[in-house]
């Protein structure tokens, strides 16, 4: 690898210090499926990698179930809601059209009377909303964020569709990031990935392809939801492409290979998506976080929800570096690479 070039640090770096996560209480096997549509455990399984997924009862709304992964979130930290400076949830299913899930959040939690809002990415949402609060955290805005992905993709789903209603789960998790000060100082690149927090994010959208993975409802348009239609060989070639690239794209802008990275948080769609990605940049196994199987895709929700497994039981260590990647419809993509 040619020696990166010289940079000047940033003084702020926006840390993760507490991870949190919830999952509805209700389990559904692929088994509960197939005795309501035309489908089987094996068919699943074999186009998916997903054996069950939570489904979220009617108590269990997104905001409600982004609060109680954002406690979560507070307690691994150490801290009170009064903590928080701002709030930015990343959903496609909130409780309401307005007000956003994030205020609904920041009532249950106490939190300050700082920005509090919703980001719409779809799959992708956890990503960009990352990348904003960083963004907020760099430019003084704020010292602390945090960041939620949660959905209750049941909401939208046709349960008599067996393409669409065997992919999907319901669940929220939240990281809580701190602006860090770092010193003022010239050094190379690959110094600098040695610091904690984040040290890039890539987002991307082409709308182009909104058609291949959308909803025929909407708020101006039917005056509800609506189910999810997606053309899933067309979503599963955008996905291993797009994914790929933004991978490539990040590795290349931080001046590292795929042996620098310790882990790599994917998007939870579909096991050949992440299996697919994975070889198509020489990555072992062993670094891929991987949910899907017993929590099908629960979009934006699926990266902390991932994340906070991994932390908890152990596998993702202090100080070691992270790929997350995303992509939803839209088409809406992006990665983000973070020092945990």
């Amino acid at each position: 690898m040619a020696n990166p070039p010289t940079q000047l640090v940033n003084s702020v770096r926006s840390v993760i210090i507490g991870t949190g996560s919830y999952l509805p209480r209700d389990i559904v096997t692929n088994a509960d499926l197939a005795q309501k549509v035309d489908t089987s455990d094996e068919w699943i399984t074999q186009r998916t990698g997903i054996k069950e997924r939570r489904i979220a009862n009617k108590d269990e709304s997104t905001s409600f179930m982004a609060s109680r992964a954002a406690e979560k979130a507070l307690d691994a930290a150490g801290l009170k809601g009064s903590d928080i400076d701002g709030i930015i949830v990343g959903t496609s299913t909130p409780d309401k059209s307005f007000p956003s899930v994030a205020v609904h959040v920041q009532s249950e939690i106490g939190s300050q009377n700082g920005p509090n809002f919703d980001v719409q990415a779809v799959c992708s949402g956890f990503v960009y909303a990352l990348s904003v609060a960083d963004s907020l955290i760099k430019s003084g805005a704020a010292r602390r964020f945090l960041v939620i992905g949660a959905e209750k993709f049941s909401s939208l789903l046709n349960w008599e569709d067996r393409t669409t209603c065997v992919l999907f789960g319901d669940g929220a998790g939240a990281v809580i990031l701190e602006a860090q000060d770092q010193p003022d100082q010239n050094r190379s690149g690959q110094d600098l990935i040695d610091q904690r927090g984040i040290h890039s994010f890539h987002l991307h959208a082409n709308g182009r392809l909104k058609d291949i993975l959308c909803t025929d409802g909407g708020v101006a348009s039917t005056q509800n939801a609506g189910h999810i239609h997606m053309n899933g060989r067309e979503v599963f070639r955008n996905a291993v492409d797009l994914m790929s690239e933004v991978v490539e794209e990040t590795l290349a802008h931080n001046h590292i290979g795929p042996e620098d990275i310790d882990w790599l948080i994917p998007h939870q769609a579909n096991i050949r998506i992440i299996e697919s990605t994975r070889k198509k940049l020489g990555l072992p196994p062993e670094k891929d976080v991987v949910t899907v199987d017993r929590h099908g895709n629960t979009s934006a929700a699926s990266i902390p929800l991932a994340l906070d497994e991994a932390v908890r039981d152990g596998r993702v260590r202090k100080n070691e570096l992270i790929l997350f990647e995303a992509l939803g419809a839209g088409l809406t993509w992006g990665s983000l690479l973070v020092r945990f």
